[in-house]
């Protein structure tokens, strides 16, 4: 079972978002919390583990951003979606960067890509994801194909394709 908690300080967001999820999964398929205060919201996520985290943006005392930013710091494999209507770029571009969002869910929302967000989200596995290390060797090599393949020699050495080996000593 997975577990979602949705936090926005707005009271009809919360309970449309909880008729809407009630209807499309199983209390075996998914683990509902709302918290309509973002204090509060980080207070539980210290105690418990969240598989997804959906929030709001504007709220009083601590906004959508950094509250997922919080999140982040506190969990990082937790899957985090922003619900807004500020889709301005720069609201967009700190949620990204910020608190690395999963996805961005317009208000008013659309039902459909709401609930499709929702389960790409509970189906993403963070740690599945390849590190930066692996992300720049796959860049690298569809630029240059096998300038990231080394071939080492026996004494540690770097090999280059084609060319005989050298000794320690240069000749």
């Amino acid at each position: 079972m997975k577990r979602l908690l949705i936090f926005d300080d707005e009271a009809p967001v919360l309970q449309a978002l909880h008729r809407l999820l009630q209807r499309q999964f199983t209390p075996q398929q998914l683990s509902l919390a709302l918290c309509s205060d973002p204090l509060q919201a980080l207070q539980r996520l210290q105690h418990k583990r969240f598989d997804v985290l959906i929030s709001g943006y504007r709220m009083p005392g601590l906004d959508g951003v950094r509250l997922l930013a919080h999140a982040r710091e506190l969990d990082p494999r937790a899957v985090r979606l922003m619900l807004s209507a500020a889709a301005d770029f720069g609201t967009l571009l700190a949620a990204v960067n910020r608190a690395g969002v999963f996805r961005f869910i317009p208000k008013p929302w659309n039902e459909a890509q709401l609930l499709a967000d929702l389960r790409a989200a509970l189906a993403f596995d963070p740690c599945a994801m390849p590190s930066a290390y692996e992300l720049e060797r796959r860049r690298l090599g569809a630029l240059e194909p096998g300038l990231t393949q080394v071939h080492w020699g026996p004494n540690g050495e770097v090999l280059m394709p084609g060319l005989p080996p050298t000794r320690p000593d240069g000749l």
